[in-house]
């Protein structure tokens, strides 16, 4: 190994060393204004820089003339001049044009243009930043075409594209430089709480739909993709400071403060250097609902078993006729006193999720980069480090409090023009994050353990009923007794036990989560066009290692870390036809095969065709096929829910979980003992299904007990076909797109619930369990039987009116394909509005240097499911809007904004927060 790295390393420097060509020169518009952040390319490479704040660049090139340089800026049109000698100045003049000419890489792993990409592919870029009404560039992305942006937090945003999405959103990736920005211990993106810095971000492109032929396995639902600013090219120090409040109703008005430097340097035309620093302070959107989870318009006084969402440890819940029968065998209770009470639910009262954290919201990130190119050339030598740690709300099986979670990633990349190789490592801890759920069960626990509390509450219940009480008398007069003692929040006794249950990482008496986990990954790619004339050969693999090590707070790693891996090759070649002077036609093909260690492999194959006609229009179709292996958490996890248990379905994994449980006194009277143990093996061997439990419940007929036993996971399909336009009609750009997805082996997960003895199906011992409520809940990670099918389109227009103003707008349509009355108890979470339209409307010179923007955007409702709780988001109108003056003399731009204009609070999620609305002043300094 040692002499090989050395012998590819002079093999890549043979291949690329060249003479450096150095260019200068300016772009200005038609009227001669300069365009600061126009994009500089040289043609066929990925090499270029972007303009500075007076329209001026100056680029080194790692080849000869003759060679052709491209200026292309959104809204206005691609220029090319050819290069013939070296130090030749190069003057753009730029003649309104549209987003068409803009140039992606994404698509194809190669320069495109955006109209001739063979995929849909939407793009963000410096102007779209700068003139952007939300809060932020990340908040911004919520008005492209057809992306989703569920609010989990304020600091934690889950962006996705065509459904499936919840906040553990695995089937879409997010890289940042090409490194995949998802955390170790949860295995998806955290939004960008320790992301980039939005003065370092050069571009943002985003492909909707699978992508696993070029990806890999969790290209699955799109891609997002962040690129930086490489310091040879950006150089110089900028800043933006941002001040503002939020304001909502159950949370008031409160500052918000986020701040962004970079600081960047070309020490030599070998070596530059950059370092970025991020600060943002504010407070969460507090989620105060306390609709009943489990019964419609229920409230803690008309409900026994009152389960509130954002209520915590009213989850617990007795059937008092049970815990009778069980203090009469005890002794506890006269003989017969078990026929005074009533077969019911009764819940412990919780507490508010506002007593259970302080809404704090902060991110704290920092970044460096050193850059060495060692022949002044395009070949680039890269260290990469990340670090960044935040405070959030995230809401997954429950609502967890992420207090100082830290996460960095450190990357070593080798590339130019045709190639690269690159190695990163992304760990993460979990600082004093803890579960909220959790937290509210063992403040109660401590208080009153649940054997003591519906003890007193039934003894109570039947004192009260032999005095004379009428069955509401007698509740009150128990749940009276019951409380007696209570820990209110704020008391010493509340405040002690709540520390020692965050501070405890033990889930069965405590609420910490600890973790510590990592992966390792490695990818390459080269690009064989240099070599290769008659197409253009693309080749490419990635390796990564897992190392799962949450203490058993999140994983069944508790005796030692889980480790695994994964790898994956791919080719792709594309091939242009020129039929007639009018007509052009792409062909475009590549395939991918992907192996992890617990699966067999998969091949994905992707095939495009793309027709360009009198360059003004373009017809594109494609069919691929995607995968995506099983996540840490579908094979891993084993997780106390304070609910039930989630126990993922790797083999291993059955056995290494297992949990006491206590047998009711009506199973011990059946000769069962007081306690027995289940494995992780339960759910998928001997489990009933859970909404044949309900049916059960309701009618007492054990006929309809229905077995479960889910098969254990294994890796979910896509055949994804799409068709779209691309082009101008007049003065209109228009971006047609529609999909067809096909689901095979849909990843999910089945509540099914395990009785404590029998064995499911027998007829007898096990229905006895499950009426006596010797039974436990999990949630099972398998795959669907049924055939999942999903279809949409959208379509965008924009064009300009009334001279320079510039009105866009688009319209997405989404449609779930499945029997769910035929499967009830499997759920997709689709999770997405079937209409969604937006509009913005603006103009970046309204007068010398001023400019305005208004975003609008409108979701139908849509039905939210997932592990937290399932219910109706309504449908919402936002309007955000800004105004800007750019100070040129300053090289700076102010900014007034406000997001949620309206006022009219929304969520996107059942359970979160209300969002609110966001006042804030910006000063740019020196950002392109």
């Amino acid at each position: 190994m040692k002499t090989i790295l050395p012998f590819l390393l002079l093999l890549f420097c043979g291949l690329t060393y060249s003479q450096t060509t150095s260019i200068s020169g300016t772009v200005v518009d038609d009227s001669g204004q300069p365009l600061p952040g126009a994009n500089i390319i040289v043609t066929g490479t990925s090499t270029g820089t972007v303009t500075d704040f007076d329209g001026a660049f100056n680029l080194s090139v790692g080849q000869n003339p003759p060679f052709s340089v491209q200026a292309s800026m959104i809204g206005f049109e691609t220029v090319t001049i050819e290069v013939t000698t070296n130090n030749q100045v190069l003057n753009f003049v730029l003649n309104e044009g549209t987003a068409l000419d803009e140039v992606v890489i994404s698509a194809s792993r190669t320069p495109e243009r955006i109209f001739e990409s063979p995929v849909t592919v939407e793009r963000f870029g410096l102007k779209e930043i700068k003139n952007t009404a939300s809060a932020d560039f990340y908040d911004g992305l919520e008005n492209l075409k057809g992306v989703d942006v569920n609010t989990n937090s304020l600091t934690f945003k889950s962006v996705n594209t065509r459904g499936f999405a919840t906040f553990a959103n695995n089937r879409f990736m997010q890289l940042v430089d090409g490194m995949d920005n998802s955390t170790p211990a949860l295995n998806f993106p955290i939004g960008n709480l320790v992301g980039m810095t939005e003065t370092d971000v050069l571009s943002v492109e985003l492909l909707p739909g699978a992508s696993s032929a070029l990806y890999g396995a969790n290209a699955f639902n799109g891609i997002l993709f962040m690129r930086s600013k490489n310091p040879f090219d950006h150089a110089g120090i900028s800043t933006s400071f941002k001040k503002g409040i939020t304001s909502q109703e159950a949370a008031g008005d409160n500052e918000y403060t986020d701040l962004s430097i970079r600081a960047a340097h070309k020490f030599s035309n070998k070596f530059a250097a950059k370092v970025n620093f991020g600060y943002l302070k504010g407070t969460d959107w507090a989620a105060n609902s306390l609709e009943d989870k489990d019964s419609q318009g229920g409230t803690r006084a008309s409900n026994l078993s009152y389960n509130g969402v954002n209520v915590y440890g009213d989850d617990f819940k007795r059937n008092i006729h049970s815990v009778a029968i069980t203090m009469e065998g005890l002794g506890l209770l006269p003989a017969g006193a078990s026929a005074l009470v009533p077969s019911e639910e009764v819940s412990r009262i919780g507490y508010n999720e506002s007593d259970l954290t302080d809404y704090n919201a902060e991110s704290v990130k920092a970044d460096w980069g050193l850059y060495f190119r060692p022949w002044e050339d395009d070949f680039e030598i890269q260290y990469v480090g990340k670090v960044g740690t935040g405070t959030t709300i995230y809401q997954g099986l429950n609502r967890y409090n992420i207090d100082g979670f830290f996460q960095q990633q450190h990357k070593l990349e080798v590339k130019n023009d045709h190639f690269f190789l690159r190695g990163y490592v992304v760990s993460d801890k979990a600082g004093d994050s803890y579960d909220m759920t959790v937290t509210g069960i063992q403040i109660l626990n401590e208080w009153k353990d649940h054997v003591t509390y519906f003890g007193e509450y039934t003894g109570a219940y039947v004192q009260a009923t032999l005095g004379g009480a009428t069955n509401d008398q007698a509740h009150l007069a128990a749940r009276a007794q019951a409380e007696s003692g209570r820990f209110e929040p704020g008391t010493p006794q509340y405040k002690a036990a709540f520390n020692r249950s965050i501070n405890d990482p033990n889930l069965i008496t405590g609420s910490k989560f600890q973790d510590a986990s990592k992966y390792y990954h490695a990818d390459g790619n080269y690009n064989l066009s240099h070599l290769i004339d008659f197409a253009e050969i693309q080749v490419g693999g990635s390796y990564r290692s897992y190392s799962l090590n949450s203490g058993g707070t999140i994983y069944t790693d508790a005796a030692g870390p889980i480790d695994y891996s994964e790898f994956g090759v791919y080719t792709q070649i594309q091939k242009s036809f020129e039929l007639n002077e009018s007509l052009e036609l792409k062909l475009t093909g590549s395939a991918r095969y992907d192996k992890s260690e617990f699966f067999d492999g998969f091949v994905s194959p992707r095939i495009s065709a793309g027709l360009t006609i009198n360059r003004n229009h373009n017809i594109r179709t494609s069919v691929q096929t995607g995968f995506r292996n099983p996540t840490t958490q579908d094979l891993f996890i084993g997780l106390d829910s304070g609910q039930g248990f989630l126990v993922g379905s790797a083999p291993s994994n059955l056995e290494r979980w297992s949990r006491p449980l206590d047998v009711s006194g009506q199973g011990q009277l059946l000769g069962q003992p007081a306690t027995i143990t289940q494995t992780g093996a339960a759910p998928y061997t001997n489990s009933y299904t859970a909404s044949s439990l309900e049916a059960f419940g309701a009618t007492g007929d054990p006929t309809l007990l229905q077995v479960a036993n889910p098969d254990l996971i294994k890796p979910e399909k896509v055949t994804s076909a799409e068709a779209g336009y691309r082009g101008k009609l007049d003065k209109f750009i228009v971006d047609f797109s529609m999909y067809y997805n096909s689901y095979e082996d849909f990843i999910s997960q089945q509540r099914v619930a395990s009785p404590y003895y029998g064995v499911a199906g027998d007829g007898g011992l096990s229905v006895a369990a499950i009426a006596n409520g010797d039974f436990q809940g999990y949630s099972a990670y398998t795959n669907s039987e049924a055939k999942v099918n999903s279809y949409g389109a959208s379509i965008g227009l924009s064009t300009k009116v009334f001279g320079n103003f510039d009105i866009s707008g688009s319209y997405t349509y989404a449609k779930l394909d499945f029997d769910q009355e035929k499967y009830p108890n499997f759920a997709t979470n689709f999770n997405t509005p079937e209409h969604k339209f937006k509009a913005s409307f603006g103009n970046t010179e309204l007068f010398k240097n001023f400019g305005f923007n208004i975003a609008y955007r409108f979701s139908d409702d849509y039905f939210w499911e997932a592990t937290f709780g399932n219910g109706l988001v309504p449908e919402f109108h936002v309007v955000d809007a800004q105004i800007n003056l750019k100070v040129p003399s300053f090289k700076s731009t102010f900014k007034a904004g406000a997001t949620n204009l309206l006022g009219d609070e929304y969520y996107t999620a059942f359970g979160t927060g209300n969002i609110g609305s966001m006042y804030y002043l910006s000063w740019t300094i020196n950002n392109l």
